[in-house]
Protein backbone atom coordinates (compact mmCIF):
# COMPACT_ATOMS: atom_id res chain seq x y z
CA UNK A 1 0.00 0.00 0.00
CA UNK A 2 2.81 2.42 0.86
CA UNK A 3 4.62 1.59 -2.39
CA UNK A 4 1.44 2.27 -4.37
CA UNK A 5 0.72 5.63 -2.67
CA UNK A 6 4.33 6.83 -3.00
CA UNK A 7 4.39 5.85 -6.67
CA UNK A 8 1.31 7.99 -7.28
CA UNK A 9 2.64 10.88 -5.19
CA UNK A 10 6.04 10.83 -6.92
CA UNK A 11 4.60 10.30 -10.39
CA UNK A 12 6.67 7.21 -11.12
CA UNK A 13 8.32 4.06 -9.80
CA UNK A 14 11.90 5.34 -9.95
CA UNK A 15 11.32 8.41 -7.76
CA UNK A 16 9.18 6.45 -5.29
CA UNK A 17 11.80 3.68 -5.14
CA UNK A 18 14.52 6.17 -4.21
CA UNK A 19 12.33 7.57 -1.44
CA UNK A 20 11.62 4.12 -0.01
CA UNK A 21 15.19 2.86 -0.56
CA UNK A 22 14.06 0.15 -2.99
CA UNK A 23 14.90 -0.70 -6.58
CA UNK A 24 12.30 0.32 -9.20
CA UNK A 25 11.68 -3.32 -10.06
CA UNK A 26 11.09 -4.24 -6.39
CA UNK A 27 8.61 -1.41 -5.99
CA UNK A 28 6.85 -2.37 -9.22
CA UNK A 29 6.49 -5.94 -7.93
CA UNK A 30 4.92 -4.67 -4.69
CA UNK A 31 2.30 -2.69 -6.62
CA UNK A 32 1.61 -5.68 -8.90
CA UNK A 33 1.19 -7.90 -5.84
CA UNK A 34 -1.35 -5.41 -4.44
CA UNK A 35 -3.26 -5.38 -7.73
CA UNK A 36 -3.30 -9.20 -7.86
CA UNK A 37 -4.60 -9.34 -4.29
CA UNK A 38 -7.41 -6.88 -5.07
CA UNK A 39 -8.14 -8.40 -8.45
CA UNK A 40 -8.20 -5.01 -10.19
CA UNK A 41 -5.73 -2.76 -12.01
CA UNK A 42 -4.90 0.34 -9.97
CA UNK A 43 -2.45 2.00 -12.37
CA UNK A 44 -2.18 2.36 -16.12
CA UNK A 45 1.53 2.34 -16.87
CA UNK A 46 3.05 4.22 -19.81
CA UNK A 47 6.64 5.06 -20.58
CA UNK A 48 6.05 8.68 -19.56
CA UNK A 49 3.80 8.54 -16.50
CA UNK A 50 1.44 6.59 -14.28
CA UNK A 51 -2.29 7.04 -14.57
CA UNK A 52 -4.76 6.04 -11.88
CA UNK A 53 -7.68 3.88 -12.96
CA UNK A 54 -11.15 4.53 -11.54
CA UNK A 55 -10.58 1.75 -8.99
CA UNK A 56 -7.11 3.17 -8.35
CA UNK A 57 -8.49 6.62 -7.50
CA UNK A 58 -10.89 5.13 -4.95
CA UNK A 59 -8.21 2.96 -3.38
CA UNK A 60 -5.64 5.80 -3.37
CA UNK A 61 -7.87 8.10 -1.31
CA UNK A 62 -8.61 5.37 1.24
CA UNK A 63 -4.98 4.26 1.35
CA UNK A 64 -3.83 7.82 2.06
CA UNK A 65 -6.14 8.01 5.10
CA UNK A 66 -5.04 4.59 6.36
CA UNK A 67 -1.34 5.42 6.10
CA UNK A 68 -1.89 8.79 7.82
CA UNK A 69 -3.71 7.02 10.67
CA UNK A 70 -0.82 4.55 10.98
CA UNK A 71 1.67 7.42 11.18
CA UNK A 72 -0.40 9.04 13.94
CA UNK A 73 -0.66 5.76 15.83
CA UNK A 74 3.11 5.28 15.69
CA UNK A 75 3.75 8.85 16.83
CA UNK A 76 1.27 8.43 19.69
CA UNK A 77 2.94 5.26 20.92
CA UNK A 78 6.41 6.78 20.63
CA UNK A 79 5.34 9.91 22.53
CA UNK A 80 3.61 7.85 25.22
CA UNK A 81 6.82 5.94 25.89
CA UNK A 82 9.11 8.94 25.61
CA UNK A 83 10.69 10.32 28.75
CA UNK A 84 9.25 13.74 29.74
CA UNK A 85 11.74 16.46 28.89
CA UNK A 86 12.07 20.07 27.80
CA UNK A 87 10.70 23.39 29.04
CA UNK A 88 7.28 23.25 30.72
CA UNK A 89 5.53 26.58 31.25
CA UNK A 90 3.09 26.39 34.15
CA UNK A 91 0.59 28.99 35.40
CA UNK A 92 -1.07 28.97 38.82
CA UNK A 93 -2.99 31.39 41.06
CA UNK A 94 -1.16 32.82 44.05
CA UNK A 95 -2.91 30.92 46.85
CA UNK A 96 -2.54 27.40 45.48
CA UNK A 97 0.80 28.20 43.87
CA UNK A 98 2.48 29.58 46.97
CA UNK A 99 0.98 27.36 49.67
CA UNK A 100 0.63 24.00 47.91
CA UNK A 101 2.24 23.77 44.47
CA UNK A 102 5.68 25.27 45.15
CA UNK A 103 6.44 22.95 48.12
CA UNK A 104 5.48 19.90 46.00
CA UNK A 105 7.47 20.75 42.86
CA UNK A 106 10.82 19.39 44.13
CA UNK A 107 9.21 15.93 44.09
CA UNK A 108 8.19 16.42 40.45
CA UNK A 109 11.66 17.63 39.45
CA UNK A 110 13.30 14.69 41.21
CA UNK A 111 11.04 12.28 39.32
CA UNK A 112 11.54 14.02 35.94
CA UNK A 113 15.03 15.56 35.95
CA UNK A 114 14.93 16.33 32.20
CA UNK A 115 11.96 18.69 32.59
CA UNK A 116 12.70 22.39 33.13
CA UNK A 117 9.92 24.35 34.80
CA UNK A 118 9.01 27.97 34.25
CA UNK A 119 6.38 28.79 36.88
CA UNK A 120 4.17 31.90 36.74
CA UNK A 121 2.23 32.61 39.94
CA UNK A 122 -0.28 35.41 39.51
CA UNK A 123 -3.85 36.38 40.32
CA UNK A 124 -4.21 37.92 36.88
CA UNK A 125 -5.99 35.67 34.34
CA UNK A 126 -3.34 33.79 32.32
CA UNK A 127 -4.61 35.23 29.03
CA UNK A 128 -3.84 38.74 30.34
CA UNK A 129 -0.18 37.86 30.82
CA UNK A 130 0.27 37.50 27.06
CA UNK A 131 2.15 34.23 27.35
CA UNK A 132 1.54 30.69 26.16
CA UNK A 133 1.40 28.15 28.98
CA UNK A 134 1.60 24.38 28.65
CA UNK A 135 -0.51 23.80 31.76
CA UNK A 136 -2.80 26.24 33.57
CA UNK A 137 -4.08 25.54 37.10
CA UNK A 138 -7.19 27.54 37.92
CA UNK A 139 -10.45 27.42 39.82
CA UNK A 140 -13.90 27.49 38.25
CA UNK A 141 -15.48 26.12 35.12
CA UNK A 142 -13.74 25.85 31.75
CA UNK A 143 -15.10 28.18 29.06
CA UNK A 144 -12.87 27.40 26.07
CA UNK A 145 -14.09 24.06 24.68
CA UNK A 146 -10.93 23.64 22.59
CA UNK A 147 -8.96 22.98 25.78
CA UNK A 148 -8.90 19.91 27.99
CA UNK A 149 -9.63 20.28 31.72
CA UNK A 150 -8.85 17.54 34.24
CA UNK A 151 -10.29 18.02 37.69
CA UNK A 152 -7.63 17.95 40.39
CA UNK A 153 -9.88 18.33 43.43
CA UNK A 154 -12.40 20.69 45.05
CA UNK A 155 -11.31 23.70 47.10
CA UNK A 156 -13.36 24.94 50.08
CA UNK A 157 -13.36 28.20 52.03
CA UNK A 158 -12.93 28.16 55.80
CA UNK A 159 -13.91 30.81 58.34
CA UNK A 160 -11.12 31.03 60.90
CA UNK A 161 -9.22 33.30 63.28
CA UNK A 162 -6.12 33.31 65.45
CA UNK A 163 -6.62 32.09 69.03
CA UNK A 164 -5.25 35.43 70.28
CA UNK A 165 -8.04 37.33 68.50
CA UNK A 166 -10.75 35.04 69.88
CA UNK A 167 -9.34 35.26 73.41
CA UNK A 168 -9.44 39.04 73.24
CA UNK A 169 -12.75 39.56 71.43
CA UNK A 170 -14.63 36.34 72.07
CA UNK A 171 -15.72 33.56 69.70
CA UNK A 172 -18.88 34.21 67.69
CA UNK A 173 -21.49 31.50 68.29
CA UNK A 174 -23.98 32.56 65.62
CA UNK A 175 -23.58 34.17 62.18
CA UNK A 176 -25.20 37.38 63.44
CA UNK A 177 -22.46 37.82 66.03
CA UNK A 178 -19.98 38.30 63.17
CA UNK A 179 -21.41 41.79 62.72
CA UNK A 180 -19.75 42.78 65.99
CA UNK A 181 -16.36 41.44 64.93
CA UNK A 182 -13.51 42.70 62.79
CA UNK A 183 -13.59 40.64 59.59
CA UNK A 184 -11.00 40.49 56.82
CA UNK A 185 -11.60 39.90 53.12
CA UNK A 186 -10.00 40.15 49.67
CA UNK A 187 -10.87 43.46 48.01
CA UNK A 188 -10.55 42.28 44.41
CA UNK A 189 -13.33 39.75 45.07
CA UNK A 190 -16.21 41.77 46.57
CA UNK A 191 -18.46 38.70 46.68
CA UNK A 192 -16.16 37.18 49.31
CA UNK A 193 -17.36 39.84 51.74
CA UNK A 194 -20.70 37.99 51.83
CA UNK A 195 -20.32 34.87 53.96
CA UNK A 196 -22.99 32.14 53.52
CA UNK A 197 -24.41 30.00 56.32
CA UNK A 198 -26.82 27.09 56.46
CA UNK A 199 -29.93 27.80 58.55
CA UNK A 200 -33.31 26.16 59.06
CA UNK A 201 -34.73 28.58 56.51
CA UNK A 202 -32.04 27.88 53.92
CA UNK A 203 -28.85 29.72 53.00
CA UNK A 204 -28.36 33.04 54.79
CA UNK A 205 -25.64 35.53 53.85
CA UNK A 206 -23.90 37.87 56.27
CA UNK A 207 -22.22 41.00 54.90
CA UNK A 208 -19.15 41.29 57.10
CA UNK A 209 -17.25 44.46 58.02
CA UNK A 210 -13.77 45.27 59.22
CA UNK A 211 -11.12 47.95 59.42
CA UNK A 212 -8.68 46.40 56.93
CA UNK A 213 -8.82 44.45 53.67
CA UNK A 214 -6.25 43.49 51.01
CA UNK A 215 -6.17 42.44 47.37
CA UNK A 216 -3.99 39.39 48.00
CA UNK A 217 -4.99 36.29 49.95
CA UNK A 218 -1.49 35.92 51.39
CA UNK A 219 -1.73 39.38 52.95
CA UNK A 220 -5.14 38.62 54.46
CA UNK A 221 -3.68 35.41 55.87
CA UNK A 222 -0.84 37.30 57.53
CA UNK A 223 -3.29 39.77 59.07
CA UNK A 224 -5.38 36.91 60.43
CA UNK A 225 -2.29 35.19 61.85
CA UNK A 226 -1.39 38.46 63.58
CA UNK A 227 -4.75 38.44 65.35
CA UNK A 228 -6.26 41.38 63.46
CA UNK A 229 -9.59 39.69 62.73
CA UNK A 230 -11.66 36.78 61.44
CA UNK A 231 -11.31 35.77 57.79
CA UNK A 232 -12.72 33.35 55.22
CA UNK A 233 -10.05 31.94 52.91
CA UNK A 234 -9.59 28.79 50.85
CA UNK A 235 -8.36 25.73 52.68
CA UNK A 236 -5.32 25.57 50.38
CA UNK A 237 -4.30 28.91 51.91
CA UNK A 238 -5.07 28.29 55.59
CA UNK A 239 -4.51 24.52 55.74
CA UNK A 240 -1.02 24.73 57.27
CA UNK A 241 -2.10 27.36 59.81
CA UNK A 242 -5.10 25.24 60.83
CA UNK A 243 -2.91 22.17 61.16
CA UNK A 244 -0.43 23.98 63.40
CA UNK A 245 -3.12 25.67 65.48
CA UNK A 246 -2.11 29.18 64.44
CA UNK A 247 -5.68 29.56 63.20
CA UNK A 248 -8.81 27.78 64.41
CA UNK A 249 -12.15 27.27 62.61
CA UNK A 250 -15.05 29.53 63.51
CA UNK A 251 -18.76 28.68 63.03
CA UNK A 252 -17.77 25.43 61.30
CA UNK A 253 -21.07 23.81 62.30
CA UNK A 254 -23.19 26.22 60.25
CA UNK A 255 -20.87 27.54 57.55
CA UNK A 256 -22.25 26.76 54.09
CA UNK A 257 -19.61 24.86 52.13
CA UNK A 258 -19.27 25.91 48.49
CA UNK A 259 -16.90 23.47 46.74
CA UNK A 260 -14.88 25.13 44.00
CA UNK A 261 -13.42 22.80 41.32
CA UNK A 262 -9.69 23.12 40.69
CA UNK A 263 -8.59 22.13 37.18
CA UNK A 264 -5.43 21.42 35.25
CA UNK A 265 -6.04 22.88 31.78
CA UNK A 266 -4.02 22.18 28.64
CA UNK A 267 -4.37 22.08 24.87
CA UNK A 268 -6.30 19.17 23.42
CA UNK A 269 -5.50 17.20 20.29
CA UNK A 270 -4.25 13.75 19.44
CA UNK A 271 -0.76 14.24 20.80
CA UNK A 272 -0.13 15.47 24.34
CA UNK A 273 3.54 16.05 25.11
CA UNK A 274 4.95 13.64 27.73
CA UNK A 275 6.00 16.59 29.91
CA UNK A 276 2.40 17.89 29.97
CA UNK A 277 0.94 14.46 30.69
CA UNK A 278 3.49 13.94 33.46
CA UNK A 279 2.65 17.25 35.15
CA UNK A 280 -1.12 16.73 34.99
CA UNK A 281 -0.84 13.19 36.37
CA UNK A 282 1.45 14.48 39.13
CA UNK A 283 -1.01 17.21 40.13
CA UNK A 284 -3.86 14.72 40.46
CA UNK A 285 -1.68 12.22 42.32
CA UNK A 286 -0.34 14.87 44.69
CA UNK A 287 -3.46 16.94 45.37
CA UNK A 288 -6.42 14.82 44.31
CA UNK A 289 -7.13 13.85 47.93
CA UNK A 290 -6.84 17.48 49.17
CA UNK A 291 -4.06 16.73 51.69
CA UNK A 292 -4.32 20.16 53.34
CA UNK A 293 -7.92 19.37 54.37
CA UNK A 294 -7.31 15.95 55.84
CA UNK A 295 -4.47 17.09 58.02
CA UNK A 296 -6.06 20.37 59.11
CA UNK A 297 -7.69 20.75 62.51
CA UNK A 298 -11.38 21.12 61.71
Amino acid sequence: MLAFVRAVDCGGFSAAARELDLTPSALSKLVSRLENRLGVRLLSRTTRRLQLTTEGETFYLRAQSILAALDEAEAEVIEANASPSGLLRLYCGSSFGSHQLAPALPRFLERYPDVHLELSISDQPPEMLGENFDVVIRKGQLEDSSLVARRICDVERVICAAPAYLEKHGTPRTPDELLAHNCLWITRLPALRRWPFTTRDGIRTINVNGNVAANYAGTVLQLALAGVGITRLTDVTVGEALRSGQLVPVLADCQHVEPIPLYAIYSGGRHVAPKVRAMVDFLIEEFGHAPWRRSAQR
